[in-house]
C-alpha cells in the first residue's frame, strides 16, 4: 500500500478531473440525448409493468431456461417479439446525489487501481509518456472498453456503445494526463 502514499495526488485529482469532464460533457454537450427513446405508448406499458410489481432488477423476455432454449415454443415468442431486457429500478425521481457519489468512488477506485498497477511497473523519475501510455491503457480498459458489452449482450445501440467508450477515452487520456503530470521524480 505503499504506492497509495506515493501516489495520493495522481489518484484523487484525476477522480476530481474525470469527475468534472463527466459532467460538462453530459451537461453540456448532449451528445447522449439520441441514446434513449420514449416507448410508444408509453403510459400502457407503465400501468403493465406497474401491475406486475416487478421488484427492483434484470429481467430478460421472453424468459427461458437453458433446457427450453430449442422448444418450438420459445422460438415462436422469439420469432412474434418483442424480445429484450429490462433493468426496474426503485420508484421515485433519480437519486442523483446518490448516482454521483457512486461515479466520484468509481474514478477513485479507478486510480487506485491505476496506480497500482503502475506503481509495479514503472519506477520513480519515469519519462512522462512512458507514465501516460502505461496509466491511459489501464484507464481506457476501466472506463471505455467494458462498455463493449453492452453493445454485444444487451442490445444496447452501437451508436450508443461507442459514445460511451469515446467517453471512456477522454477519461482514460485525463486520467493518463494528470499521472504524467504529478509521477513522483
Amino acid at each position: 500500500m505503499a504506492f497509495v502514499a506515493n501516489l495520493w495526488l495522481p489518484i484523487a485529482l484525476s477522480a476530481i478531473i474525470v469527475f468534472v469532464a463527466s459532467s460538462l460533457m453530459h451537461m453540456l454537450l448532449k451528445y447522449h440525448q439520441s441514446d434513449y427513446r420514449q416507448l410508444p405508448n408509453e403510459e400502457n406499458v407503465r400501468a403493465t409493468l406497474r401491475a406486475a410489481n416487478l421488484a427492483r432488477g434484470l429481467y430478460v423476455f421472453p424468459y427461458c431456461t437453458h433446457k427450453d432454449m430449442k422448444s418450438p415454443a420459445l422460438m415462436e415468442k422469439y420469432k412474434q417479439g418483442p424480445v429484450g431486457f429490462l433493468t426496474i429500478v426503485p420508484n421515485g425521481p433519480p437519486n442523483m446525489p446518490k448516482f454521483l457519489i457512486q461515479w466520484f468512488v468509481f474514478c477513485l477506485l479507478v486510480g487506485l487501481f491505476v496506480a497500482y498497477l503502475a506503481a509495479h511497473t514503472l519506477m520513480p523519475g519515469a519519462e512522462p509518456m512512458a507514465v501516460f501510455q502505461v496509466v491511459g491503457t489501464a484507464a481506457f480498459l476501466a472506463y471505455g472498453l467494458g462498455n463493449l458489452s453492452n453493445g454485444i449482450w444487451k442490445g444496447q445501440t452501437w451508436s450508443a456503445t461507442i459514445k460511451e467508450v469515446i467517453d471512456g477515452l477522454v477519461y482514460g487520456l485525463l486520467t493518463a494526463a494528470t499521472f504524467a503530470w504529478l509521477w513522483p521524480r
